[in-house]
């Protein structure tokens, strides 16, 4: 919920696009492992641009759906909806569905899942167990200004 409280502020400021960061289930893992981290986005053209940026960064990235269609899994009798499904199934598409539900005035979002940021093995450029996964992704993001262009 403090994710979703912070992406109501944060859209709020009507900034170029939000990225945020974080493991919100551990389904992600099992669908991709822990070479790539999952990417959510409320803008479907994003996504070969992100794929791209992770590519160029050695931190890739695979993009999974969100939306509406989603939500109905969610439903529920006592709260506005719920942040996840007890059924367990899909429960990273889930997650980041229920988190765009917090972006408000159309702001481009990109929800990264950590799934890749620790690896026995290292991975790309890390050698160790702990990646650092994100960090090297979100410079490239910044430098490479068409990912900017394309969320808006």
């Amino acid at each position: 919920m403090a994710l979703a409280d912070t992406l109501v502020l944060a859209s709020r400021e009507r900034p170029g696009i939000i990225f945020d960061y974080a493991t919100l289930t551990g389904s992600c893992v099992r669908a991709i492992t822990k070479r790539y981290a999952g990417v959510f986005t409320n803008r479907a053209d994003l996504h070969p641009h992100l794929k791209r940026t992770g590519r160029n960064s050695g931190e890739r990235v695979w993009p999974f759906p969100i939306g509406n269609e989603f939500l109905e899994e969610l439903k529920s009798d006592t709260a506005d909806l719920l942040q996840c499904s007890v059924k367990g199934i899909g429960d990273h598409i889930l997650a980041a569905s229920f988190l765009n539900e917090f972006i408000e005035n159309d702001v481009p979002w990109v929800h990264m899942d950590l799934s890749a940021g620790d690896n026995e093995k290292g991975l790309a450029h890390i050698p160790t167990k702990f990646t650092g996964f994100g960090v090297r992704y979100t410079l490239n993001a910044i430098i490479d200004e068409s990912l900017f262009k394309a969320a808006r």
